[in-house]
């Protein structure tokens, strides 16, 4: 039977897109807010547009969702895919709109983003490269490439080994983070092609 990828609706613009590219790669998806069908599935996508505060308050007014990744993530040891917003939620906070706790799965803090260079317009917006960090090489999911990004703040991260790639707008900014059975995408993998769907894929056959 195929592996059930669950993916988290709580009122995030991208999740349609999201599911579409999903089932472009092959996967059985599952679009749900439901609290046992998470701690069920193999894998789980949490997508995200808009607000750090509005997606963190999205994502906490679904009764249980939270308590239900985090035991399937951490305790089953299902793959998480977190992808723009989604991303940014594992951090310890963000800074959007004053302070708003994030999930803390990964240590950091989310900021807007201010560019060394004057000339370089926020938001970072359109196709950027994809550079994977040293201690990253090999991952069975991210690559070296290039991706479509659309965001105007970024996940400053606490340790460099949760860094698994970089892009470069007016200065170095995390484009992938990652542990153990956690990754987190900033760029749009429904936006991004071949390299987008090649993410998506690879995640599908993540072993971690």
């Amino acid at each position: 039977m195929a592996e059930i990828v669950a993916l988290v609706d709580y009122g995030a613009g991208n999740l349609h897109s999201v599911e579409n590219a999903l089932r472009k790669v092959g996967a059985n998806v599952r679009v749900t807010a439901d609290a046992e069908i998470l701690r069920a599935a193999d894998r789980i996508v949490l997508p995200g547009v808009g607000s750090f505060r509005a997606c963190a308050e999205g994502l906490r007014a679904e009764t249980g969702v939270i308590e239900a990744m985090h035991e399937r993530v951490f305790v089953g040891g299902a793959p998480f895919l977190g992808i723009c917003v989604g991303m940014q939620l594992l951090a310890t906070r963000g800074l959007e709109h004053g302070e708003t706790p994030g999930l803390d799965w990964i240590s950091g803090e989310v900021r807007l983003i201010e560019p060394d260079d004057d000339s370089v317009k926020v938001p970072h917006m359109g196709w950027n490269d994809v550079a994977l960090t040293h201690h990253a090489r090999g991952h069975s999911v991210v690559d070296d490439g290039e991706a479509y990004f659309l965001h105007s703040y970024h996940f400053h991260v606490t340790s460099g080994q949760d860094v698994l790639a970089m892009t470069d707008h007016g200065g170095g900014m995390v484009a992938a983070v990652g542990r153990d059975n956690l990754i987190g995408v900033q760029f749009h993998p429904e936006k991004s092609q071949g390299y987008g769907l090649g993410v998506l894929a690879d995640f599908l056959e993540w072993k971690p």
